[in-house]
């Protein structure tokens, strides 16, 4: 069972502004995903331990920064979330070809992320 912390999303009004920050502090690398307001984040050396992520742009004003936890089996996952109290907010999504992606609060109401790898998802 691995369940790890694998990526982080980091929503933000000015994502230029937020990506330049953090270029400029801590040498974060940032590459635009798609054709959407989302750059992927290279936080390191990935010889190094280190959660790699995401800058996007802030859908919401009450868009919490999110972190991912990678599972094998996304439906497990989620049944037992809500088994345990929490509650879904954004249900099973494909994203084509690398997996499917949910959110989830815990029972205090802290959002989470998961992520289940699927290279056949669509």
């Amino acid at each position: 069972m691995n369940h790890r912390i694998i990526h982080f999303e980091l929503p933000s009004e000015h994502p230029e502004t937020t990506m330049s920050f953090f270029r400029e502090v801590f040498g974060w690398t940032f590459q635009q995903f798609g054709d959407m307001p989302y750059w992927l984040v290279v936080t390191g050396d990935r010889q190094a331990p280190c959660i790699d992520g995401a800058i996007m742009q802030r859908m919401h004003p009450d868009q919490p920064l999110a972190n991912t936890i990678h599972v094998d089996n996304l439906d497990e996952a989620i049944e037992q979330i809500e088994v345990n109290g929490g509650t879904m907010v954004v249900p099973k999504t494909a994203i084509p070809g690398m997996g499917y992606y949910a959110h989830f609060k815990d029972p205090l109401g802290t959002i989470h992320g998961l992520h289940q790898l699927d290279s056949e998802a669509k």
